[in-house]
């Protein structure tokens, strides 16, 4: 192992320069993070010192290191970086902190500032998307490298807390990554025993060495200032190929303000006039300049920005070479890179006859998996633990393992809120469109990583399973009832619920097709096929039409054939029922107003049908409705039996339409 550069003063000073633009600016905001920041100014300039490769000018060139701020309260660390290293982020950027329209909000957030890899500000969930980040570029390289030709070859680096090493998502993907071995995970611990209640030992005496080297991980311990030392543990984290790095720096927080370092009050408070004066002389900073940058810091800056551009020339020419050895390959890897379908995939699309017998639509969606895998080279996907169950294992597939990252299948295991961060990570690390699946009613568990795949446009896929009542003797406990509604809260969350094996299919289609995270509603229990019907891409479809109906029966997923039986008892009844589906309700939001106004009338009367609370159908139901819907949780009994006691009949809809009729008349 390479012996460590020297270090002097203008490195440290270097350093300073990260603490004095995070007190003025978190000073100017009135609020902030100002501990992490001034914490961890010295791991942070050796890892770009010396270590990472990127290039400010094309902040998405696909070789790069990347790095999350788990600890994402810190977002004056990487901005005060991403500025000092000459990326579009100006001096005014960090004069605006945490203010309306800058690019530098309280938290880091990928879609607005220019080098941030990730959102994060959730504790612990930047630790779940770096497993998924490491995954990607694993399975990548795996696909794609060929000897003398290291096309896919980075390192994923995390800076995380005391709080995020609390939080569960960190046990979960902490596990999840040592027993896959990712060797180019290395993740910088600030360790520095302070949280915002105080000491951590109030709450937190976890041996972290201990526990992660029980994961399988690579485990160090640092002086957090001490450069020459961070600098010899990346080295040593690198050098071991088989397992994660975790490096605790021991560090102290606020380190430079002189009335507040090592305490709580560094955490989140502003600092006050009087102590940023008095930390820049400490520092060794001009206690009358604001956001001062020393010229000869800052040229020490831009040169590491320059001299990390060098690797993505290098690797530009590395691909150029590489399209002539093998142009088929080098054009499949490009595809997955700008992240684009391959043209025609969707030939692949299965179309089930109705003259089939009814299938689950989660065995629909294996059917529509094995087709497309092939076509879809970026496609890779998983379960947690319920292979069978969720249908997402591709037939034949091998499974992605330690030293094995080829497969096409990845098994998370039981943990569900890992998965959907590293989800997460896999789809903003780029070259790969993820699915992971389990059980409706256990999206609670990954909830707040589905919320963060919304807010940052990740491409990603929920395959969620045994979608309502139907589930049957498992009874309430794994009977969804709510969530439907939860998840089309989420703002930017795609929810699709089909109504048969057809439905499924172009549930698929949009998924794939779809910029953000889509989630796919899937029963356990066997439906009717219906006649395919491409309106289901655009949300709603009539899906019975009569003439001049006297009623709307608007149902999704499974209700949609007891909708179709119903409308058939109307029709004995004399009474005209439109039988309209409803899959998802945001592709129907993007309509225009005059295909929804064709597909559902707003002022007709309408039966609206779904074993799931009604909450949110008033929009679509109109002044003139009636809900069969479920507003409590379920039981356990074989799932006719659940649905009938619960009212979800022929007999119930055509009496809520008599009733509905004749109060409207």
């Amino acid at each position: 192992m390479s012996h460590p550069h020297a270090y002097g003063a203008l490195d440290y000073k270097c350093a300073n320069v990260i603490r004095t633009l995070t007190l003025d600016a978190v000073q100017a905001a009135n609020s902030g993070h100002p501990g992490m920041p001034m914490g961890m100014a010295d791991v942070a300039y050796v890892l770009y010192a010396r270590f990472m490769r990127f290039d400010p000018q094309q902040p998405h060139w696909f070789n790069r290191d990347r790095l999350i701020i788990s600890a994402g309260h810190g977002s004056m660390l990487p901005y005060s970086i991403l500025h000092l290293t000459g990326y579009d982020l100006s001096l005014d950027e960090l004069k605006r902190f945490r203010q309306w329209g800058s690019k530098t909000p309280g938290h880091p957030e990928n879609h607005i500032t220019p080098g941030i890899e990730v959102t994060t500000g959730p504790l612990g969930q930047g630790c779940g998307n770096s497993v998924g980040m490491a995954l990607a570029e694993a399975w990548l390289a795996a696909r794609y490298n060929r000897e003398g030709y290291p096309l896919i070859d980075h390192y994923t680096y995390v800076i995380c807390s005391d709080g995020d090493l609390q939080e569960g998502i960190s046990h979960e993907a902490a596990s999840l990554a040592g027993h896959l071995g990712l060797g180019k995970l290395i993740w910088l611990y600030d360790d520095n025993n302070i949280s915002i209640d105080g000491p951590t030992s109030l709450s937190y005496s976890d041996d972290v060495p201990k526990r992660f080297e029980a994961y399988g991980w690579h485990v160090q311990t640092v002086d957090g200032h001490d450069m020459p030392a961070i600098e010899s543990a990346i080295r040593a984290a690198q050098t071991v190929t088989d397992k994660p790095s975790l490096i605790c720096c021991k560090t102290i927080i606020g380190r430079g303000m002189p009335n507040r370092q090592g305490t709580s009050k560094a955490h989140s408070d502003a600092p006050g006039p009087d102590e940023v004066r008095a930390a820049k002389i400490a520092l060794g900073a001009d206690p009358d300049q604001f956001f001062e940058i020393p010229p000869d810091a800052l040229a020490v800056w831009r040169n590491i920005g320059a001299r990390a551009a060098q690797a993505r020339v290098a690797w530009d020419d590395l691909m150029a070479r590489f399209e002539q050895v093998d142009p088929t390959r080098a054009a499949e890897l490009a595809q997955c890179i700008q992240g684009k379908l391959p043209p025609g995939w969707e030939s692949a699309l299965p179309v089930f006859s109705t003259a089939d017998k009814p299938v689950a639509t989660r065995a629909a969606s294996g059917v529509v998996i094995n087709a497309i895998i092939d076509k879809i080279p970026a496609l890779l996907g998983g379960s947690a633990d319920l292979t069978p169950s969720n249908n997402t294992m591709p037939k034949d597939a091998e499974s992605l393992a330690r030293g094995a990252y080829g497969g096409r299948y990845i098994r998370f295991g039981v943990r569900e809120h890992g998965m959907g961060a590293a989800m997460n990570g896999m789809a903003l690390h780029g070259g790969v469109i993820p699915y992971g699946g389990t059980f409706l009613v256990f999206s609670d568990y990954m909830r707040p990583s589905i919320r963060l795949a919304a807010l940052s446009g990740a491409h990603v896929i929920y395959v969620f399973t045994h979608d309502s009542i139907g589930v049957g003797e498992d009874g309430p406990t794994h009977q969804p009832v709510e969530h439907l509604a939860a998840l089309r809260a989420i703002p930017g969350l795609t929810v699709i619920r089909p109504a048969d094996a057809n439905e499924t299919a172009l549930a698929w289609k949009a998924a794939l097709e779809h910029d953000g995270p889509v989630a796919l509603i899937l029963t356990r229990q066997a439906l009717p096929i219906l006649p395919p019907n491409e309106g289901a891409l655009r949300g709603a479809y009539v899906v019975r039409t009569v003439a001049d109906p006297a009623v709307i029966l608007l149902a999704s997923g499974s209700e949609v054939s007891l909708a179709l039986d119903a409308a058939k008892a109307l029709a004995d009844k004399g009474i005209a029922a439109r039988v309209v589906s409803m899959p998802s309700w945001e592709l129907f939001d993007r309509q225009s107003d005059d295909y929804k106004q064709s597909v559902l009338p707003f002022d007709a009367p309408k039966v609206v049908i779904e074993a799931a609370v009604q909450q949110g159908w008033h929009r679509y139901a109109g002044p003139v409705a009636r809900f069969v819907t479920n507003e409590r949780f379920g039981a356990s009994a074989p799932y006719r039996e659940v649905f009938k006691h619960y009212g979800f009949t022929t007999e119930r809809i055509v009496a809520e339409v008599e009733t509905l009729l004749r109060e409207a008349s």
